[in-house]
């Protein structure tokens, strides 16, 4: 039988054997993926990216199955035990493993797949440019497309941990705006693969290493996309501090309790929108007559409208939403989570699930529902000014589908409502108002981030934090936040060139199998 990952080493080309043993390569891949976990925040050590991307690439150079596979449990589960960790604060090892371990299975596969176009691509494009161009563009198709599976499957998949969720804060976050989120993911792949063909043919071009330092020049130098102010809207963001966890324990009312304290002393200020987190009104003002008249109080006193996280009933049904509430008249307007969490705010195929877990998961006892209204809310300031809030509870932040959406129905403003008492002093918070930060690049958007404990800030839509409260204290932010309806490259072609990525890497590892194979049957004739 014909090995088709046997590349000749002859002139111009490179052998397409392991680059490190596999003792080293392992050691190597978790060492890439601890680094790729400090470059996220709390750390936020955003360079390491581009050590621990190249390093797990590398670890991963003509690897046969098994070796990969490995290689990928082992740096997949370094990562992802690290960057998750704050899972255990409340529910303990259980889920933190259950999580992390999916994810890691999901890393594992993918770099199957990424040692493939290693092999594959040396035989099957022999060039040049071959070797130095389109093999790291494959192998960076690929890593974004294990990306983009496991940000959408299952059940919605979990979108936490991409690449470029790790640059909010540094030079090249700006590139989301006009490639996205997954084109950005990409973009550092590519970059990491260029890195480590560099490295391997290095002994020959030692000029090799200008690619990689080239396309990151380039990207240093792109501006964030030019994004014009339709006006401003003077918002109050609420911060309560109150221990309102899915699993806290606290008196009924006590969580609306502490936002009308942290609210009061706004009283009398001129704004245009008040936002309270998710869960603020404890209390369902839609069917209490004493948690209604608490907003017609706030929505009194500041003559605007106020934007409350609350649990509404409709039948058998249950949501975790937000209403838009006007003094005297009510709800006007209500988003209901689209993408509740699973294994936190329902349990899919429960009766699946259950037996494996039932104490663990006894502590849902209840599903919430899936929302089917759309997610903005729109309003008029006392400037006349139209503010069309696209709304994201928690996580819907991470969904790219739910960012589309508000988008598409023309949000000007993003309000992202969160509660992250579960989570503690862990850097869950963080990570996640980092999220929130390259929505705001990409989109051309400001995000109000208000948490019931931090981290809450508003964040311009260059990513710029405008203000920001510390967190476990209460206390309030009120700023002229600016609105736009641009439409940025990113939000115009963001989907098509992420479909577009998925196919390059899927459809090119297929023409790299049959190239290589059939390099290597007229390798065999050729020497016989």
């Amino acid at each position: 039988m014909i090995d088709v990952a046997r590349v000749d080493a002859a002139p111009g080309r490179t052998a397409s054997r392991p680059l490190l043993p596999l003792s080293i390569a392992t050691f190597t891949g978790v060492i890439g993926g601890i680094a790729n976990a400090a470059a996220f925040p709390g750390l936020g050590w955003w360079p390491l990216i581009f050590v621990g991307t190249p390093l797990i690439l590398a670890s991963l150079v003509g690897r046969r199955f098994w070796g990969s596979l490995l290689v990928g449990l082992l740096a997949g589960f370094a990562f992802w035990g690290t960057h998750i960790f704050w899972l255990t604060i409340y529910l303990g090892a259980v889920p933190w493993l259950a999580l992390a371990g999916l994810e890691t299975i999901f890393f594992a596969l993918g770099c199957v797949l990424i040692s493939l176009a290693w092999r594959w691509g040396q035989r099957a494009f022999p060039s040049a440019w071959g070797r130095r161009a389109l093999v790291p563009v494959l192998v960076a198709a690929l890593w974004m497309t294990r990306e983009y599976v496991s940000s959408t499957w299952p059940y919605g998949g979990f979108s936490w941990g991409r690449l470029a969720f790790s640059q909010s804060e540094s030079p090249f976050g700006s590139l989301a705006s006009w490639v996205g989120v997954s084109g950005l993911t990409f973009l550092i792949a590519l970059v990491s693969a260029l890195i480590v063909q560099a490295v391997r043919e290095l002994s020959r071009r030692r000029l090799l290493l200008a690619a990689p330092a080239a396309l990151l020049l380039v990207m240093l130098l792109v501006p964030t996309f030019p994004v014009a102010y339709s006006g401003t809207a003077r918002i109050a963001a609420v911060q309560g501090n109150s221990n309102a966890g899915l699993f806290a324990e606290y008196e009924r009312g006590e969580i609306l309790q502490n936002h009308l304290d942290a609210t009061e002393p706004l009283y009398g200020d001129d704004v245009d929108l008040v936002v309270w987190p998710e869960n603020a009104a404890d209390i369902d003002p839609l069917r209490e007559p004493f948690a209604a008249s608490a907003l017609d109080r706030v929505t009194d006193q500041l003559s605007a409208p106020l934007v409350a996280g609350t649990f509404t009933v409709d039948g058998d049904d249950i949501y975790n939403s937000v209403l838009l509430w006007e003094n005297g008249t009510g709800a006007v307007d209500q988003y209901d989570k689209i993408n509740p969490v699973p294994f936190a705010e329902y349990i899919p195929d429960r009766d699946f699930w259950y037996p494996l877990a039932p104490e663990l998961l006894s502590l849902i006892p209840r599903d919430y529902s899936i929302g089917t209204r759309d997610n903005i809310v729109e309003l008029v300031g006392d400037s006349g000014q139209a503010i069309v809030g696209g709304v994201a509870i928690c996580f819907d932040i991470v969904s790219d589908a739910s960012m589309r959406q508000m988008i598409d129905d023309g949000a000007n403003i993003i309000l992202a409502p969160t509660n992250n008492a579960d989570f503690g002093q862990s850097d869950e918070s963080v990570q996640q108002l980092a999220i929130a930060r390259m929505r705001a690049i990409e989109t051309g958007r400001s995000v109000v981030n208000t948490s019931t404990v931090g981290t809450s800030a508003i964040i311009a839509p260059d990513g710029s934090t405008i203000d920001r409260l510390p967190t476990f204290e209460p206390g309030s932010m009120v700023e002229d936040v600016p609105l736009s309806t641009t439409t940025t490259a990113a939000t115009a072609i963001g989907r098509e060139l992420e479909l577009a990525i998925v196919g390059l890497g899927l459809l090119g590892l297929a023409a790299a199998g049959v190239l290589a194979r059939r390099a290597a049957r007229a390798g065999g004739r050729s020497r016989a």
